[in-house]
């Protein structure tokens, strides 16, 4: 089976979205890593801080490689920020660090979004790497088969394509989840960049226009993960099958 072009009509739009998003953070972060902040804090010390106020102290905070490869993990409680958050003294660093320092305080507050986003990890992970094996598999079959279409009959074909659309489900709905888990450590960060001391509140719109290019992106990658589950149901037939159902009920 070939590359199928309706796939890029779908998948393409997310997709320069996506680019624009991405070099949109790029930019801003480049353009705010170059104003120092009044405080000199680095970002690794900002989000110590914030932490500390928080009364959160159980949290290791330590240097990964990489450019913008910051992240928080839940499953070690470890804070890892890249070279120029970690050691960066300006206000893009300060709001990256505690954006990322905003997700241990969901942990320490037990952030119900959060939690549920842990949750759907493995789910996500399996459905990334091989919904789209197990759907086109299935696709390939039910083409062999007959021409029915994947979406009717019985065999290991169209069910292979209803596993695959499954297992694409989880990586959709992680994609959705994360969207009010990465705005809430935001909106945390935001908060305590100020009411710690970290800036001054005239510096605060810097840091605030990093982490809002950063959400940007997780838009980006839901409006992807979702335009491809529907070309999943369209390609399939399911999605017409499951119309023409409803108006037949009517």
């Amino acid at each position: 089976m070939g590359i199928d072009p309706l796939y890029y009509l779908f998948t393409l739009p997310a997709l320069v979205l996506s680019m624009i998003f991405s070099a949109r953070v790029k930019s801003t972060f480049a353009k705010y890593a170059k104003v120092r902040a009044s405080t000199g804090l680095t970002g690794a010390q900002a989000a110590a801080t914030m932490l500390a106020r928080s009364g959160v102290h159980d949290v290791e905070i330590r240097q990964v490689s990489g450019f913008l490869t910051d992240h928080y993990n839940p499953a070690d409680n470890t804070l890892n920020l890249s070279r120029d958050v970690y050691a960066g003294h300006d206000l893009a660093a300060l709001g990256v660090a505690c954006h990322e320092a905003g997700h241990a305080l969901q942990k320490a507050t037990n952030y119900r979004w959060m939690g549920l986003r842990t949750a759907l990890v493995p789910a996500a992970n399996l459905g990334s790497r091989f919904s789209m094996i197990v759907f086109f598999a299935g696709m390939a079959l039910s083409a062999a088969a007959g021409p029915e279409g994947p979406a009717s009959g019985g065999g290991i074909g169209p069910l292979l394509v209803k596993a695959g659309i499954v297992m694409f489900c989880g990586a959709v709905a992680f994609s959705l989840v994360t969207l009010p888990v990465e705005w809430d450590a935001s909106a945390r960060a935001k908060r305590q960049l100020v009411a710690c001391g970290l800036l001054a509140k005239e510096e605060e719109r810097g840091a605030a226009a990093v982490l809002n290019a950063a959400f940007m992106t997780y838009i980006g990658a839901a409006i992807s993960s979702l335009l491809t589950l529907l070309y999943f149901l369209v390609r399939s037939g399911l999605l017409q099958a499951l119309l023409g159902g409803r108006r037949n009920d009517r």
